[in-house]
């Protein structure tokens, strides 16, 4: 590709993915589909302006795996044991149901391949915890016991989500789960846990030390960016996609970590702002790649929107993926219903992480155009719809 054609392509990119997420950010809808719509725009399914090519590949590659970062740093794990089981209830049960549903849905009820139907599980599991948290602080509810559990909820489908992800990976690619490769994955998680803590303090105390000698700025987000990149490295080398060690990368400079993993480890926000506010710019300029990279490769025009089949599965799955949620929350001790609906609801959104799981499909050949324009409409309305219920439901919330 002529090096000045691919300056104007990214001009384009970034522009326009920043001009949409602006736009649906103003009239309340996720940014992510702002930058979503950007990229159908620019690609086969509107303009035909860009084509998709390796080296805007390996530019969404960097912003999936900045994004699982982010969402680890954001994961507070010693919020799980101050939401409780009720947490966990709501979690376990919005990862199972949608999973195992929608996987029985897929090969019984459409015929589809036991790969295919995993991985439409596997999309439907995770909730965006990203765009709870962003409603959430809108409305200044992010303190509230309901929000506590949502988080701790979210915290655990963010780890549910990520380990399915790589299981699934895994036996969709061999066409059968490895017990060796399943066990190296045991073993990262396991010496991650052991390690990370040990890590965090590592790293802010170098980080403190070379602050206050330093002579050439930018030494923060050079540290940072390498570490993220040698923990996707070596969770590649264990057999796991890369976003796994991105995510356990946030995770351990978030250092928030409960006994006995988090055991000597102090807590200590200022580090966790200082990385924040370094990283940030540079989160916010690559992820944007990576969802107009998600619209780029859609081709919507090769679907029959008039199809009975789009509209059957596209219901199917969808009613799935809210139910899934939305169920958990029923099997909880809240006396309150209206307590019991905000919680469930908060749980729908799917947003990037559900985007991430179906790119990954689409990819990989495992998942068709037709399929992935059946996930990638249920995203949208489970991300869309469930941020103006809750804004109104707030209003009558149990005290």
């Amino acid at each position: 590709m002529d090096i000045h054609n691919f300056f104007l392509m990214l001009f384009l990119i970034l522009i326009t993915a920043r001009i949409f997420g602006e736009l649906f950010a103003r009239v309340g809808i996720p940014s992510v589909l702002g930058e979503l719509s950007a990229g159908i725009l620019l690609g086969v399914s509107g303009l035909g302006l860009i084509e998709v090519n390796d080296v805007l590949k390996v530019l969404a590659e960097i912003g999936i795996i900045l994004l699982l970062f982010e969402v680890g740093l954001e994961t507070d794990l010693e919020r799980l044991k101050n939401a409780g089981g009720k947490a966990l209830v709501v979690a376990v049960f919005g990862v199972i149901f949608p999973f195992c549903v929608s996987m029985l849905a897929g090969i019984y009820l459409f015929g589809l391949s036991l790969p295919v139907s995993l991985f439409i599980g596997g999309t439907l599991t995770a909730t965006s915890i990203g765009i709870t948290l962003r409603v959430l602080r809108d409305i200044h509810k992010e303190q509230t016991n309901i929000a506590q559990i949502v988080i701790g909820a979210a915290v655990i489908d963010d780890i549910f989500g990520v380990i399915i992800l790589v299981f699934i990976y895994d036996f969709s690619v061999a066409g059968e789960l490895s017990l060796a490769n399943t066990g190296q994955v045991a073993l990262f998680i396991f010496a991650f846990l052991l390690l990370a803590p040990a890590l965090a303090n590592l790293v802010s105390d170098l980080f403190r030390r070379i602050e206050k000698q330093r002579k050439v700025p930018g030494f923060i987000p050079t540290v940072i960016i390498s570490l993220i990149l040698l923990f996707a490295y070596l969770s590649h080398l264990s057999g796991a996609p890369e976003i796994l060690g991105s995510f356990a990368a946030g995770i351990a400079l978030s250092r928030r970590f409960f006994l006995p993993f988090g055991l000597g480890l102090k807590k200590n926000e200022e580090f966790i702002e200082k990385v924040k506010s370094n990283m940030t710019p540079i989160i916010q300029l690559f992820t944007p790649i990576f969802f107009v990279m998600v619209g780029l490769s859609m081709n919507i025009k090769v679907i029959d929107f008039s199809s009975l089949e789009f509209w059957s599965m596209g219901i199917t799955f969808l009613l799935i993926a809210i139910l899934g949620k939305y169920l958990g929350a029923y099997f909880i001790t809240q006396k309150c219903y209206t307590n019991k609906m905000l919680i469930g609801i908060s749980m729908i959104p799917r947003g990037e992480v559900g985007l991430i799981f179906a790119e990954i499909g689409r990819i990989n050949g495992i998942l068709s155009n037709e399929v992935y324009a059946v996930l990638i409409f249920v995203i949208i309305i489970t991300t869309i719809v469930p941020p103006f219920l809750l804004k109104y439901l707030f209003k009558f919330e149990c005290a």
